[in-house]
């Protein structure tokens, strides 16, 4: 399987570049800004880009979503609850002392559950509440990429709108809890981990 990172905006969001060895379909997850790095990015590796998928809707997850849209042609892909955060992503990101962004269009939206094929394997959907309404996390084989939901030795912030600490401990504790300890995490900002290390030493969920 093949994972790109790469760090984007003044906030400094992982977005990540996930695709199959063999079939070079690949999805973006969390393109929050630098449209064209990441372009050049996937061009460069050779892939072939199907969709993009949002772990959640904050400004600085969703800046360069319309971008990579419009040059690809491809779907924004998105948990319903977040779109409010889609609708005033300029205002969030101006009350942050930034740019507005353009505002892109969503045209599908994912529920817990639910499998997004990518190449020939699944991407399950995990619903995870909390830190925004619609977040969610993508768990595909080996790997949860979990957006603001969880942080090695962290979790998400949730005095933005919509969020809630009890909400988010809840999410993280039933369901990203429940997958086994070796799963890496992917977070949207900072390291990587996994369940069984954040299950042991992440001070927020003892």
């Amino acid at each position: 399987m093949i994972i790109k990172t790469i760090v984007v905006g003044p906030l400094e969001v992982n977005c990540y570049i996930i695709g199959g060895e063999d079939t070079k379909e690949a999805a973006i997850i969390d393109p929050g800004d630098n449209a064209d790095e990441i372009i050049s990015t996937i061009e460069k590796e050779g892939l072939k880009p199907k969709f993009i998928i949002n772990t959640h809707a904050h400004f600085d997850h969703i800046g360069g979503v319309k971008a990579i849209q419009d040059y690809f042609k491809i779907d924004f892909i998105l948990h319903k609850e977040d779109l409010f955060l889609v609708e005033n992503a300029s205002e969030q990101a101006t009350a942050f002392g930034l740019k507005p962004i353009s505002k892109p269009e969503v045209n599908k939206y994912v529920i817990n559950g639910e499998n997004i094929t990518l190449g020939n394997k699944p991407i399950t959907v995990i619903h995870t509440p909390g830190h925004s309404p619609g977040c969610v996390c993508y768990y595909l084989e080996n790997n949860v990429f979990v957006g603001d939901t969880l942080f090695a030795g962290s979790i998400g912030r949730t005095d933005l709108p919509g969020g809630s600490y009890e909400t988010l401990i809840n999410s993280i504790k039933e369901r990203l809890f429940s997958l086994d300890d070796n799963i890496i995490v992917y977070p949207g900002h900072g390291p990587s981990t996994t369940i069984g290390n954040e299950k042991k030493h992440n001070p927020f969920l003892k």
